[in-house]
């Protein structure tokens, strides 16, 4: 592997981690979907981990796969750069025959912000970088379509859909659905039923290097490398549109 810069880093470590993540979905085949799952989430995981300690033996790394002692390491919270990282995003999508929503997030957090990032969607054959992020469409007038969960969408969401004049998109991982805001399938992604800051680090990374919007629900800044790792709300959209969307949940919130 070539080493240019940590946002060609970010986008190298994603994409061979979907590539291997695809040929497991190959070797294990989909009869046990939990076994699968838990195969993709640990071969990611530790592929990640043995490539950013032997290529940034520096930094500290936040992973979703990483263990409670882990992730409660006071050397993070004291560390300048911390690699922020979803091995699978996405387990249930991943072991489902022929669906292409899940994705691997690597990101890169600087003394107190996102600095690089990548979004790796194996199954669609495509990585989304800040080395050459996206430019996102502009939507006119009329309505518009918001991201939300397949399996859990937040009741306010569909409230807020109502009130705005959008229809809902399901959609699988949070980096599926961000990644779709960028490529122009939805406009906005709202999601209130709880995440991690692995969830988001990277395609937020990416979405804010594409000039989208990306915040909390109550327009607050989305921090990272937080002692506790909980980040439970998020909004990410076009830029036109966060004004209208932001109203409408406050709106609702009332």
């Amino acid at each position: 592997m070539t080493i240019r810069d940590d946002h060609a880093l970010a986008a190298d470590l994603a994409t061979e981690a979907g590539e291997r993540l695809l040929r497991v979905r190959e070797r294990t085949g989909f009869a046990d979907p939990a076994a699968l799952r838990a195969e993709g989430d640990r071969s990611s995981h530790v592929y990640l981990m043995e490539s950013l300690a032997r290529l940034r033996p520096s930094d500290s790394v936040l992973s979703e796969e990483a263990t409670r002692e882990e992730r409660l390491d006071p050397r993070r919270l004291r560390a300048d750069r911390v690699w922020i990282v979803d091995p699978l995003d996405g387990t249930r999508e991943f072991s489902e025959e022929g669906r292409a929503d899940w994705a691997v997030h690597v990101a890169l957090w600087e003394r107190g912000e996102l600095t690089a990032g990548a979004v790796a969607l194996p199954a669609q054959g495509r990585t989304l970088t800040t080395a050459d992020p996206p430019k996102p469409p502009v939507h006119d007038k009329g309505r518009f379509r918001i991201a939300v969960s397949r399996t859990r969408p937040p009741e306010f969401v569909r409230k807020l859909a109502y009130l705005v004049g959008a229809d809902l998109v399901p959609i699988g991982s949070a980096g599926a659905k961000i990644s779709a805001v960028l490529s122009g399938e939805v406009e906005a992604y709202v999601h209130a039923g709880g995440q991690y800051e692995w969830d988001s680090a990277a395609p937020v990374a990416v979405a804010l290097a594409a000039g989208a919007h990306a915040s909390r629900i109550d327009g607050s800044e989305l921090t990272y490398n937080q002692a506790d790792p909980s980040l439970p709300d998020i909004l990410v959209s076009l830029p036109e549109l966060a004004a209208s969307l932001l109203a409408g949940i406050r709106d609702l919130h009332r």
